[in-house]
């Protein structure tokens, strides 16, 4: 007769050896994003109908902190509040499906791309070195989402997403360019290395460059969504909401001479454009 032990001893193992296949990975990571993604729409929402210069709520007096009166623009929660009365809290979540969308095909392409690195590339050196190409590019180039709820109907507006194409690349391009470059200025020279954390340093010094160089492009990624809905038959895109653009510098400079450069840049302490006062 077998004892308990041998009994029981099969299953124990079997549990010990299972490890989560490839498929239960890429499910993880897509129910994850999905998650993150249906908390962060909403924000993203209410950006991108800052960007397009959307205001359906008047500015208030306020003052600075050196008692100078200026307008302040509604923030976040001030927006979202205003959408809720009029959609509905549904409202706050239109245009999720194509981002969902989009994040599964990020989820799948990266998963596919990483496979053949492993199947393709065996030697040590580079397959450390591909990896490191792939992780850098497959968020900017496959996780690009259908920021703030682009509807289906702008993918058929082929001439309008080509016309903010540039601004878009050049913003990546200059991102990963100041950010890489900045990041291995500070790890080289500005760490020292008899720094017990130097390695903890150098992990964040990237992610910190991040934050910093894309303040700086930001003004791209704005001209780029402009450029999406400019002429397309939204109210928003056309006179006298928003002018006709001939071309994305022509966006820039017009949103330069407003002051609008950085439209969209903050949910919160929104202040009205000086020139926009004048006007």
């Amino acid at each position: 007769m077998e004892s308990p032990e041998n009994l029981h001893g099969p299953a124990v193992g079997v549990g010990q050896d299972a490890t989560p296949t490839t498929v239960d990975v890429d499910t993880a990571v897509f129910l994850l994003g999905a998650g993150v993604t249906t908390l962060t729409h909403p924000l993203l929402y209410v950006k991108l109908l800052i960007q397009v210069g959307h205001e359906p709520l008047p500015p208030t007096v306020g003052t600075t902190m050196f008692g100078r009166r200026v307008l302040y623009l509604p923030g976040f929660f001030s927006y979202a509040q205003h959408i809720v009365k009029v959609d509905g809290k549904r409202g706050l979540l239109r245009g999720l499906s194509p981002r969902i969308v989009s994040s599964a095909i990020s989820t799948v392409v990266r998963s596919k791309v990483k496979q053949q690195v492993d199947v393709l590339f065996k030697n040590g050196e580079q397959q450390n070195s591909l990896r490191k190409v792939v992780k850098e590019w497959d968020a900017q180039l496959y996780g690009q989402d259908f920021q703030g709820g682009r509807s289906c109907w702008i993918l058929c507006q082929c001439l309008c997403v080509c016309s903010g194409l540039i601004p878009h690349v050049l913003g990546e391009v200059l991102f990963l360019w100041c950010c890489n470059l900045l990041a291995h200025f500070i790890n080289t020279y500005a760490v020292d290395e008899s720094l017990s954390q130097a390695s903890a340093v150098r992990s964040y010094t990237k992610f910190v460059m991040g934050i910093a160089v894309s303040v700086l492009t930001y003004p791209f990624m704005l001209v780029a969504d402009l450029m999406v809905v400019n002429n397309c038959g939204l109210a928003a895109g056309l006179p006298p909401l928003s002018p006709v653009f001939s071309s994305w510098l022509h966006c820039w400079n017009h949103l330069s001479n407003k002051g609008h450069l950085f439209r969209g840049s903050s949910f919160f302490f929104r202040r009205v454009p000086l020139t926009s006062i004048e006007d």
